[in-house]
């Protein structure tokens, strides 16, 4: 009976001091009072095309997204150097949660890309995985709030690699390559017709994926704009956008890259050969 009521009273404690956490900010929110940072609609279009905010590049002027675009890759590339160095040889039968993090990871993508394409699908479940993590972890970036001084001397938050138009395009391209290339590997001419037939693809995938990214940031500025709860609620919206966006985002992508990987690759049906009719004597 102690223990129900210690942990009871714990759940009671615990509340009180998020209900006291929320009251504080709200009146804090109340007295500050909104932010001035100057036009809404100046943001808004700087966030899309980044025509003010950017950044010196060996003397080229280049969207911030680039250098998150350099910082996320090196970061990953890292990453596989360090698991394959140190952890790799270290897995065993039994696997512990780390194993068994990067087991899952990979063998959801593995069967992803053998479930969509039996026929081929060896470089179809690196591409996948890699796809994906990069825009997982890329997606995720823009939660960390690393600060930069732009070449103008304005201090810019980076953002996630893929809201820049130019990144998202060049995904799109990409896997839409992926997909020509195992079609000509697959059935030669006749998956390079399957794989043209879909011209429209690499532009929607880019759109999509932009639209879906960019509109988390969007959301973000207009609560920190209109509302006058700046100080938490933007907090909330935007890790929720931005979680919500990292799962669904690389889920979609590397699904229809699978998907229609796995049409351009599928072998023709041979129709069958008509049996000639014995003659009946």
């Amino acid at each position: 009976m102690k223990t129900v009521k210690k942990s009871a009273n714990k759940k009671w404690i615990i509340i009180c001091v998020l209900v006291a956490v929320l009251a504080a900010l709200l009146v804090g929110a109340i007295l500050i009072g909104a932010p001035d940072k100057g036009s809404l609609s100046e943001e808004l279009t700087d966030a899309v095309l980044h025509e003010e905010k950017r950044f010196d590049l060996f003397g080229l002027k280049v969207n911030p997204a680039l250098i998150s675009a350099y910082i996320v890759t090196a970061a990953l590339l890292v990453f596989a150097v360090c698991v394959r160095v140190f952890a790799l040889p270290r897995f065993k039968e039994v696997p512990g949660r780390f194993q068994l993090v990067i087991e899952q990871v990979v063998g959801f993508f593995d069967n992803m890309a053998k479930s969509n394409s039996p026929h081929k699908n060896g470089f179809l479940g690196c591409y996948i995985f890699a796809a994906g993590c990069y825009i997982f972890v890329g997606t995720l970036f823009e939660l960390f709030g690393i600060q930069a001084v732009s070449s103008s001397g304005v201090s810019v938050s980076m953002p996630a690699p893929l809201s820049d138009i130019n990144a998202a395009i060049a995904m799109g391209f990409l896997s839409y390559f992926i997909i020509l290339g195992g079609g000509i590997a697959a059935n030669g001419a006749r998956g390079l017709g399957r794989a043209l037939k879909e011209f429209s693809l690499p532009v929607s995938m880019s759109f999509r994926l932009f639209g879906a990214l960019l509109s988390g940031l969007l959301v973000t500025e207009l609560v920190y704009y209109i509302i006058y709860l700046s100080i938490g609620v933007p907090v909330i919206v935007g890790v929720l956008f931005t979680l919500l966006h990292a799962l669904i985002q690389a889920y979609v992508l590397t699904m229809l890259t699978a998907t229609y990987f796995g049409e351009v690759t599928e072998p023709p049906v041979k129709k069958p050969k008509k049996q000639k009719r014995e003659s009946v004597a």
